[in-house]
């Protein structure tokens, strides 16, 4: 049964086409991958199948009473609400038959017999739903919830409007998670989760029952919850089944199919255009050139893709510092509430660190305070000689319409623009990526330009939060090969081991300093 039919859809934006006559059909119970680089129409594809955008052309028609539920993480919070009261919201409807019931109670002192007989069978009825979806148990189901994704270390009790962005992806999450909706849509639920709540969300899919479409670049988490992928690339959506090492194989095998089929074909229309042009003017052979002609004009081409630019991420490097890039004495971080105990922390010229440990716990609040952007609640920290720091944050926060070229240009005011699009189409933006405002690009692509102002910019020590967050496969590996060769200094944020353990020289678990309990 088709829970999601979408047909001839069409969408772009200005001149830019997203989407090309693309059908799509869920079933129930399909645990679906959706894939595809950074800028092909993923998130605009759940925008509108969620009817938050509207398509250009096309229908998309969800089977009746079906409730679904979308991880979107441009969803406003309402201030004053704190992390338990937003969790709670996921049973809103209970609460409301709940009103219902004790309404029908309260109002029995003015009802007739017959009346009274009527509202207590209602009454009735409406006590079995709760007690069905087991209503009086919400706040340990919240509990369960909220401790396995980590927000239980964050506490519940705080206010949602003074959450990081992460945080406040992970409160989302969880809510969804909570409704139980017929369908999940989840565009990159693990971008702000550790390694411990990614476990328990990958094992939370495995049993979910119903259908879900799932985004993500983070190819060991899609491989272990999948069993279908859609591949989103020039404007189509093809079906493949399988986990994405399936898809893989499967589409190589495609792609070198298509390249043979379309130079045997280049090869017959190359000897096919020679034998008219050399026989179309003699009269005995023009009648077999005017067959060929024909064949050639009936002949449906072949046509290879473009090949997406790929990104190529190369550090400028600046002169060697002193020898002790930072050092700690006694430093506690925090905002108002202590994070950290008393840390000496040291790192010399040429290490390469990655900071790990769970979400909430202060790692990006330590880096800010050694780039001294915060101040720390005790101690110092006293910086060496002659840095030039790149620092790639993990979320920039408000809006930004200027264009990729414009923001570029801002930092980089000596370049003309031939040297500002050739720097763009190296971190991998096409000609309308680059000319289009950074508002309307995808998280991957806002995270590219971002990347190319890092990379044109001198740098012998790099701070990383969090890099690989929507960025595609290729950029991933991309960035993974440019920070191996850096030869400078690197203190990194990571969730993910299969980028990290590479590059660095040291693993700094941070949750043997923090003040949280877990």
């Amino acid at each position: 049964m088709s829970i999601l039919t979408v047909k001839n859809l069409n969408h772009g934006f200005g001149d830019r086409a997203i989407f090309n006559n693309v059908s799509f059909r869920l079933l129930k119970g399909e645990h679906i991958g959706l894939i595809g680089a950074n800028g092909e129409g993923k998130s605009t594809f759940m925008n509108i199948v969620t009817g938050k955008m509207l398509p250009d052309e096309g229908t998309v028609e969800w089977s009746k009473k079906v409730r679904t539920g979308y991880l979107d993480q441009h969803t406003v919070l309402e201030k004053g609400l704190t992390i338990r009261d937003v969790l709670k919201t996921a049973f809103q409807y209970m609460f409301d038959i709940e009103t219902e019931i004790m309404d029908i109670y309260a109002k029995m002192g003015d009802m007739n017999p017959e009346e009274m007989s009527e509202k207590l069978e209602k009454a009735g009825t409406l006590q079995e739903i709760l007690d069905h979806n087991d209503f009086y148990n919400i706040d340990i189901k919240v509990d369960e919830v909220a401790h396995n994704l980590g927000l239980t270390d964050i506490g519940l009790s705080r206010e949602v409007q003074e959450l990081s962005g992460g945080q406040r992806s992970k409160v989302l999450l969880a809510k969804l998670l909570l409704e139980k909706p017929d369908i999940l849509l989840l565009d990159e639920p693990t971008n702000y989760l550790d390694e411990e709540h990614i476990d328990w969300l990958k094992k939370y899919l495995n049993e979910y029952e119903n259908a879900f479409i799932l985004i993500s670049h983070d190819i060991p988490f899609l491989n272990s919850v999948i069993n279908l992928i859609y591949h989103m690339e020039n404007q189509e959506l093809n079906r493949y089944v399988g986990n994405y090492d399936d898809f893989q194989s499967v589409y190589e095998m495609k792609k070198q199919q298509l390249e043979a089929a379309y130079k045997k074909q280049q090869q017959e229309i190359a000897g096919l255009k020679d034998f008219v042009a050399r026989n179309k003017a003699n009269v005995a052979t023009r009648n077999m050139a005017m067959s060929r002609q024909k064949k050639l004009d009936k002949m449906e081409v072949i046509e290879l893709a473009k090949e997406k630019p790929k990104p190529i991420f190369n550090f400028k490097e600046a002169r060697t510092p002193s020898r002790t890039i930072f050092q700690t004495k006694k430093l506690v971080i925090g905002y108002g509430e202590p994070l950290s105990k008393e840390l000496d922390l040291q790192m010399q010229c040429g290490e390469k660190i990655a900071f790990t440990g769970a979400n909430g716990i202060g790692k990006t609040t330590l880096l800010r305070s050694i780039l001294g952007e915060i101040t720390p609640l005790s101690g110092e920290v006293s910086l060496g000689d002659n840095l030039r720091i790149g620092y790639f944050e993990q979320e920039v926060k408000g809006s930004n319409y200027n264009t990729c070229i414009e923001e570029v240009w801002k930092e980089f005011p000596s370049y003309n623009q031939a040297e500002i699009r050739a720097a763009l189409a190296k971190c991998g933006l096409t000609t309308k990526h680059i000319e289009s405002k950074i508002e309307v690009l995808s998280g991957g692509e806002k995270a590219k330009v971002r990347l190319c102002k890092l990379i044109n910019r001198e740098s012998n020590l790099l701070v990383l939060d969090e890099p690989t967050n929507h960025l595609d496969v290729d950029a991933k590996e991309e960035l993974k090969r440019a920070l191996i060769a850096y030869k400078g200094s690197i203190l990194l944020i990571s969730h993910e081991p299969e980028f990290y353990s590479d590059i660095v020289t040291q693993v700094w678990n941070c949750e043997k300093w923090t003040t949280k309990i877990f």
